[in-house]
């Protein structure tokens, strides 16, 4: 749940906190951290979201400016069409 920490690791730091801050300060502090760390997170997401956007939207402006390289085969081209045809 916490990487690498387990239960009572956890516990003496919550123990440690306790005695730090008081009981009346922790529940304030926690919810602090809550809203902070919410914050950060939506932020995150944004920045990401934003940059997927920014390669979405280059990739499909270089697929879009990119030249079409076909040949036109001889039945195909203009004057192919105006040339009479011998029967052989």
């Amino acid at each position: 749940m916490f990487g690498s920490l387990g239960f009572q690791e956890i516990a003496i730091i919550l123990m440690l906190a306790l005695l730090i801050f008081g009981p009346r300060k922790l529940p304030e502090i926690g919810k602090t951290l809550g809203r902070s760390l919410g914050e950060f997170k939506r932020a995150t997401n944004d920045l990401k979201r934003s940059i997927e956007q920014e390669v979405h939207a280059e990739e499909t402006k270089s697929t879009l400016d990119k030249p079409k390289e076909t040949k036109p085969s001889d039945d195909d081209s203009p004057t192919a069409a105006a040339r009479p045809t011998t029967p052989a």
